[in-house]
């Protein structure tokens, strides 16, 4: 008659764990650059980074008009988009907003002004993608530099 095996003394059970442990990682990092790889495809998901693009570039203090092209990260100009133009270190009476025209244009009349014992400053730019588009609007955009 056989006797029932004593498992606590039994050492073995440990000796295939970690190279099980390391194919289970190998075949996971696998699979999941697979679906990501399939994710990245689908056009649904890809967003598209704007960024600003003021003319001229810079800008002493005093009544400007200044244009800022919304642009994709091809260059190519974005219509319809939301451009709010603030205070960065250079000071504007309250934050302007413009809209975008067909060539990613808009069109902002500013007057910066710089604190005493100040040389230069920024007038900062934020964009709202327009509406039903793949854009997003995420990192710091090109900025006008005010030099006194």
């Amino acid at each position: 008659m056989r006797s029932k095996p004593n498992f606590a003394g039994d050492e073995r059970a440990i000796e295939g764990l970690p190279i099980r442990l390391v194919i289970a990682l190998v075949v996971g990092v696998a699979s999941l650059s697979v679906m990501m790889s399939m994710l990245g495809g689908i056009d649904g998901l890809v967003v598209t980074e704007l960024d600003t693009r003021p003319t001229p570039e810079v800008v002493g203090p005093g009544q400007q008009t200044v244009e800022v092209t919304v642009v994709d990260p091809d260059g190519d100009p974005v219509a319809g988009a939301t451009v709010v133009a603030r205070s960065g270190t250079a000071r504007l009476d309250g934050a302007r907003t413009a809209t975008t025209d067909e060539n990613g244009v808009a069109t902002f009349e500013l007057a910066p002004s710089l604190g005493p014992n100040q040389a230069d400053g920024t007038v900062e730019f934020a964009v709202k993608p327009p509406a039903g588009g793949q854009y997003v609007d995420r990192r710091e955009n090109t900025e006008l530099l005010v030099v006194g």
